[in-house]
């Protein structure tokens, strides 16, 4: 074989493994593969090595089933009330039939963009301006339900729709700002009406505690003096009593000791005559008498004259 015969070789076999590698396809992870057989629908290739048979089999379409978002330009929209207003949808959504995806619709994401508006359109126009601003949550969830029904053919499933921004006219905005501010202002005036209330209440409240503490302790300072007085009173009593009793000790023991001295009826006599004359220097206005005076007297007089017998003798 010359040179030219074996470069000829190589060429086929380059061109065999060129084949060869572009009938071998490996698919990635949340991909599929769409495959076509003398232009009709034959089987879709999920993750994995495929291979497809040269000039026979041919891929339609790769799919990607990762979830999509798409975010769409804003749509005028006419309420109930008749104002007109732009608003944006962002729309998620993820195919989960490649076969439907691929011969459904011509160009799915502007299908799903038209269906989203048409909708959002005829959800709007059964409310009002204030309950569109007020049901976001309600429109999303009606828009969602809708579009997963409409795009259902087309092997899309819609997870998830939100209202992106909601943009009324001009007028209409400014005279929400006003309105907002006035609600604001409102909400102020209350709160500080509230605190200045508080703080009277607080003030009040003190006042008060302050008084119950002040009759408080002069309830105590009252309990305090009686009881000063009571036990000064006891004790000026104890002391009387101690200065009776004492008094009474002496005399019983004077007495006692009289007794005790062998003194006759003439020494208790003449006692008798001291005490009644001691009686007579005081202060007092009656004088009570014993019955035995004339024998006291008497009794005087007797010792009168012993003491005047007994004075030569000396």
């Amino acid at each position: 074989m010359g040179v030219i015969g074996l470069v000829v070789l190589i060429v086929i076999i380059l061109l065999v493994l060129i084949l060869i590698a572009s009938c071998v396809r490996i698919v990635p992870q949340a991909h599929a593969i769409v495959l076509e057989r003398l232009g009709a629908y034959q089987s879709t290739w999920g993750t994995g090595i495929h291979f497809k048979i040269p000039f026979v089999d041919r891929i339609a379409r790769r799919v990607n089933l990762k979830e999509q978002v798409v975010d769409f330009p804003p749509q005028p929209v006419i309420t109930k009330d008749n104002v007109t207003m732009q608003i944006d949808t962002v729309v998620y959504f993820q195919i989960t039939d490649p076969k439907l995806f691929a011969y459904g619709v011509e160009n799915p994401l502007m299908a799903i963009e038209n269906l989203t508006a048409t909708t959002l359109r005829n959800i709007i126009g059964d409310l009002e301006l204030d309950e569109t601003l007020t049901s976001r949550d309600t429109i999303n969830t009606k828009m969602r339900s809708l579009l997963d029904i409409a795009t259902d053919p087309w092997g899309i499933k819609v997870n998830r729709v939100e209202l992106k921004n909601i943009m009324p006219p001009a007028a209409i905005q400014d005279a929400m700002e006003r309105q907002m501010k006035a609600e604001r202002e409102r909400r102020e005036s209350i709160l500080r009406a509230e605190g200045e209330k508080k703080s009277t209440i607080l003030v009040a409240e003190g006042h008060k505690e302050s008084v119950i503490l002040e009759a408080e302790a002069e309830k105590q300072s009252a309990i305090l003096r009686a009881e000063a007085e009571k036990e000064k009173m006891i004790r000026e009593a104890e002391g009387r009593a101690s200065a009776i009793e004492k008094v009474q000790q002496a005399t019983a023991d004077g007495i006692r000791f009289i007794k005790e001295a062998g003194a006759d009826d003439a020494v208790l006599t003449i006692k008798s005559l001291e005490a009644l004359a001691k009686m007579a220097d005081g202060k007092a206005t009656k004088i009570i008498v014993p019955s035995n005076i004339q024998g006291m007297a008497g009794l005087a007089t007797s010792l009168k004259e012993i003491m005047t017998d007994a004075k030569p003798e000396a």
